[in-house]
Parts: C-alpha cells; structure tokens; sequence
C-alpha cells in the first residue's frame, strides 16, 4: 500500500476484494493497521463469518481459513477499536459458496460497515455483473452508501 500510495500520490486507497481476496484485504485492514492507508474496503462474496463450503479447502491451507471457526475467521472476530475503513459487503441468496449466505455480511460492532444485498447473481459473477460494477463504483464515489436504495427491509440491494 505504501508504495501504491507513493506512486499515485494519494494518502489513501480503496480496495475491492472477492471471495478469499476480501478476507485477506480485512485482514490487512483490521488486523495489520491498514486502515490507516484504506478509506473503503468493499467485498464481494467473502466469507467473513466464515462458510461451510470452503472448495478446495485440502488442498490449500489457506482455504481452509475460510471456514466457520477457523483462527483467521476467529481473530477478525476481536475487537478493533477505532478502525477507520469503510466496508461495504456485496452477498447474495443464490452465493453457494457461502453457507449460510449471511456469513458474507460484515458483522461487527467496532467496523462501520454496510451490507448490500444482491439479488439473482452467483459467488462466481459477483466481480463481473454490470449491476454489481455499477454499485460498486457508486460506493467507491459515495461517503453517503448508507443512502443506497433500500428493499423493504431497510437494507441497500443491487437487482
């Protein structure tokens, strides 16, 4: 991050992360003191409460943090008083890999995060919806994502 923000010239960055790759940015958000270089950390399909589904997860130790229990998915659970970053978590009822699907919802108290649900999209094309892209880019462009559009119950959703 440091030379990234040394090559742009920015102070901080935004990151997007999907699936593994939003838990490790949560990871260096929360756990490493990169919030203090990241103002948005959007996700996408990540399991941060952990999954009962975690493919492949023989083959890679790694994979095997994404379960439900696991000592990453366990220290992400600790508190993190006064992390800056702003999260936002795309998840999805039709996200197979993430059982159940809420565990793709960022929920912890010390974390400024929302939720967006997302409605007839997969784990696998989250990253590449145009439905999502636009949503993402609005959270990225918006310090208001909480104004997102709501469903009836009051949660921000991408259709």
């Amino acid at each position: 991050m440091e030379e990234v923000c040394a090559r742009t010239g920015q102070r901080e960055v935004d990151i997007v992360g999907h699936s593994l790759g939003g838990l490790i940015a949560r990871y260096y958000v929360q756990r490493l003191g990169g919030d203090s270089r990241v103002r948005t950390l959007v996700t996408l399909g990540t399991p941060h409460g952990g999954t009962a589904v975690a493919p492949g997860a023989g083959v890679h130790p790694i994979v095997r943090q994404m379960r439900g229990g696991s000592p990453l998915i366990e220290e992400l659970r600790r508190p993190a008083p006064g992390c800056r970053t702003r999260f936002v978590s795309f998840w999805s009822e039709l996200d197979q890999v993430m059982v159940p699907v809420e565990t793709a919802c960022v929920d912890h108290p010390d974390l400024d995060a929302v939720n967006v649900r997302v409605t007839g999209i997969g784990h696998l094309a989250l990253p590449v919806h145009p439905a999502v892209a636009t949503a993402v880019r609005e959270a990225l462009e918006s310090q208001q994502t909480r104004e997102g559009t709501a469903t009836s119950t009051g949660t921000p959703s991408v259709a």
